[in-house]
């Protein structure tokens, strides 16, 4: 079902939102963290038109702590949380400068250290930027299918605790490709609201599949 990998996650998500080509790598790394922290209760489409915009100006932790606020909420805006976000961009930039040289952190602990930095975001950017599969990224989408799938033991409400569970039992080996396969899952198939069971290969194993 994820074999057309044709799902907004498959071309917009954070890796498709960086710059590969600009040079040093940890502005690159830089990028990738910023796309995470934007992508918080926003659509990927939302989000990559948000870095778009921003890459435009420079994409820099220099040139981020030259905006001002009103500046940097309009290059963003409309992403979810747009006026938390402008707060929380310019606090983490500054720590950045300040700590890491201009570099993001290159541990979980460190990262969810930062300013709007959650475990979902922070086990991507290892992913991504450092190329380290650190845990499952758990977002609202793969917490839904987990426990609509009953791969957890017992419901979960909590994505941390989502997250807990899958490792639980998911073989290390896969939980690198597990995010990027349930969310764009969760985009095309088993959506919120009206999720597409008839269409759905898994309708005669999925426990959730007659309630809907």
């Amino acid at each position: 079902m994820r074999s057309r990998k044709d799902a907004p996650v498959d071309h917009l998500g954070a890796e498709h939102c960086y710059d590969s080509t600009v040079s040093p790598k940890q502005v690159r790394r830089y990028q990738v963290l910023l796309s995470l922290m934007l992508s918080s209760q926003t659509k990927d489409q939302v989000t990559a038109s948000a870095m778009q915009r921003l890459r435009a100006q420079g994409l820099t932790v220099d040139s981020v702590l030259q905006l001002d606020d009103h500046t940097l909420g309009a290059l963003i805006y409309p992403v979810g949380f747009w006026r938390s976000k402008v707060k929380y961009i310019k606090q983490t930039s500054a720590i950045l400068q300040q700590r890491y040289d201009g570099d993001i952190p290159a541990s979980v602990a460190e990262l969810v250290a930062l300013p709007g930095v959650g475990p979902k975001m922070a086990h991507l950017a290892m992913a991504v930027a450092w190329g380290t599969v650190s845990g499952i990224a758990v977002d609202t989408h793969v917490h839904r299918i987990a426990n609509r799938l009953r791969w957890t033991k017992r419901p979960t409400k909590a994505p941390e605790q989502t997250r807990a569970a899958l490792e639980d039992w998911l073989p290390r080996e896969l939980w690198g490709e597990i995010n990027a396969l349930l969310v764009g899952f969760g985009q095309q198939t088993c959506l919120p609201l009206h999720p597409r069971c008839q269409a759905c290969l898994n309708q005669t194993l999925c426990p959730s599949a007659q309630g809907f």
